[in-house]
């Protein structure tokens, strides 16, 4: 199956999932689910969700048992979207051609609505075989807390004003985007039944894919390591970690085809 293919299956089978799980929007009180729904609707290619169902496949697990962690990730994602587009953090109008929730609902919905994807997330992770549920929990709220994504934002936002460095750049990029990208490979792991070895082989892809990606964006939007490095460099080193990564999963054999096939179509996305 070409990895298009899969990832584009994976979105499908999570926009089903997640509309079954998020309030309808008439719901009430409407606005905050309006806003949840727009938020989670707004053109995502679902691609930490993704990763954490091929982590599943890869381990020899089921997928469908997968899908409520899955989507928990994918709510967190949308979460941090939305407060990082606040005014009081990046200020911006406008995320995937579409305005931001807080310009379309309001700061305080835009607010509220990133809380409620947050604590909906973990009603998804507790869904989970109770064997496992807490240690998916627990590897969640680690990469959402502040040693992890809020951590990154925190050194974000407090180097906006200045050069940050290389030291800062890549603490930034490995807690604010790796972090959750590996607990996603980690959770997906834990659902399919991985060795402990295996888990952490999958954690470590993660992090290696996770800090690809930032550079990938940064090389689109010509900052951090673009700045530092130039596009070649930045991309040089963007495929590096790249095969790093992929050595990490070679302990699957041929059911890593999959996290390969993403790894590679990561590294070549333009949007």
């Amino acid at each position: 199956m070409k990895i298009e293919i899969f990832i584009e299956n994976c979105r499908k089978k999570i926009d089903k999932a997640l509309d079954s799980y998020l309030p309808k929007e008439k719901e009430y009180p409407s606005v905050i689910h309006k806003a949840m729904r727009y938020s989670v609707f707004s053109g995502g290619k679902r691609i930490r969700p993704a990763l954490l169902l091929a982590a599943c496949q890869a381990a020899g697990g089921d997928v469908k048992k997968a899908m409520p962690a899955a989507c928990g990730i994918e709510l967190i994602h949308t979460f941090s979207l939305i407060h990082d587009d606040l005014p009081s953090m990046d200020d911006d109008d406008y995320r995937r051609g579409k305005l931001t929730c807080h310009k379309k609902y309001g700061e305080a919905i835009a607010l509220l609505a990133g809380d409620a994807l947050l604590n909906l997330s973990f009603q998804l992770f507790a869904k989970s075989d109770p064997k496992i549920a807490v240690r998916i929990i627990e590897t969640a709220s680690k990469a959402v807390g502040t040693r992890g994504m809020i951590g990154g934002q925190v050194v974000d936002i407090n180097s906006k004003e200045k050069d940050p460095g290389l030291p800062t750049l890549q603490y930034i990029n490995t807690h604010k985007t790796g972090a959750l990208i590996a607990a996603s490979l980690k959770i997906g792991g834990i659902i399919g039944g991985a060795s402990e070895n295996k888990i952490q082989r999958l954690q470590k892809y993660g992090e290696y894919l996770g800090v690809a990606f930032q550079i990938i964006d940064d090389v689109m939007d010509s900052q951090g390591y673009a700045e530092i490095f130039g596009d070649k460099g930045a991309m040089r080193e963007a495929a590096r970690l790249t095969q790093k990564a992929k050595k990490e999963i070679k302990v699957f054999g041929k059911k890593a085809e999959v996290l390969e096939g993403i790894s590679d179509h990561l590294l070549r996305r333009t949007i």
